[in-house]
């Protein structure tokens, strides 16, 4: 995975490019009826229920846009909310709230149903000690947010990118001429450029999940569209070779059975890819 000072860089890119594309060269709304002298006080309200995710982004995106912002905050990021809840009072100059709403809202709206989401699916897999994943099949420009929602909500997350983890899958497979060839490729590269990367393989038979356990090395194997009987097989068959991960339409109904084939770990890129934004405002306090 990324380190938390790769990760703080993607968040400020994320800010610095946002407030970039909305704002340009000038608030006109607010520079054209509002002085740049006056001073104002909002509140997030929501207007939804779920969990509520992006306070601490909110935080960075006040400090970024003016420095003298303050924030208040009545409830954290993780924490359930109902219609009518207040999470923080921000205030400063008019213009400065003004010019951080939309980026404030558009963020916290989705990290909110991501977080919802997966909390969802944390408390469906409760007892079965299998953890969820998130996966790559996010919004381009703004994964970083996305995965730290997943967090907020309970979830774990799988590699950040493609630079971070070695994921084999079946187009690696194919185009490699075969899951053992592929991975013997894989260490070779390793072994060539220095680098300490872990390997997951996809396996989309037992057929194949034999040959990944016969080369060895690797950290983590996805059992990719099994059904329950097959996966339970799987499970079985590694062992405590390596980790093991079920992925491929897995849902609310189906996740709990997946889990309790045995499997360590259930991706789903539903919960970042499938949500609702959750309805919240930012309103001036009189």
């Amino acid at each position: 995975m990324i380190s938390k000072e790769q990760f703080n860089k993607e968040i400020d890119l994320i800010i610095a490019n946002a407030i970039r594309e909305d704002v340009g060269d000038g608030d006109h709304s607010s520079l054209a009826c509002i002085p740049a002298t006056a001073m104002g006080k909002a509140k997030l309200l929501v207007k939804d229920e779920g969990v509520i995710a992006g306070v601490e982004f909110a935080k960075m995106v006040f400090a970024y846009v003016d420095k003298d912002m303050t924030v208040e905050t009545l409830i954290e990021d993780g924490s359930q909310v109902k219609y009518g809840d207040i999470v923080f009072y921000v205030e400063g100059a008019s213009q400065s709230i003004l010019k951080a709403e939309r980026l404030v809202l558009n963020a916290m709206q989705r990290m909110s149903a991501i977080a919802t989401k997966t909390k969802q699916f944390v408390d469906l897999l409760e007892g079965t000690g299998t953890k969820i994943l998130d996966t790559r099949k996010t919004t381009p420009g703004i994964r970083a947010l996305e995965k730290w929602a997943v967090k907020i909500g309970g979830g774990e997350n799988h590699r950040f990118a493609l630079y971070d983890m070695i994921m084999l899958k079946d187009n690696h497979i194919d185009f490699a001429g075969g899951v053992s060839k592929a991975i013997q490729l894989t260490k070779q590269y390793l072994k060539d450029t220095g680098r300490d990367l872990k390997i997951i393989v996809e396996a989309r038979n037992l057929a194949e999940i034999k040959a990944i356990l016969n080369e060895g090395g690797v950290y983590r194997i996805l059992i990719d569209n099994f059904n329950y009987e097959d996966t339970r097989t799987a499970v079985k068959l590694i062992g405590n070779q390596c980790l093991t991960e079920s992925s491929g339409g897995i849902n609310e109904k189906t996740l709990r059975k997946y889990a309790e084939c045995g499997v360590d770990y259930i991706s789903s890129g539903a919960l970042t890819h499938s949500v609702f934004n959750k309805d919240l405002s930012l309103k001036a306090v009189e």
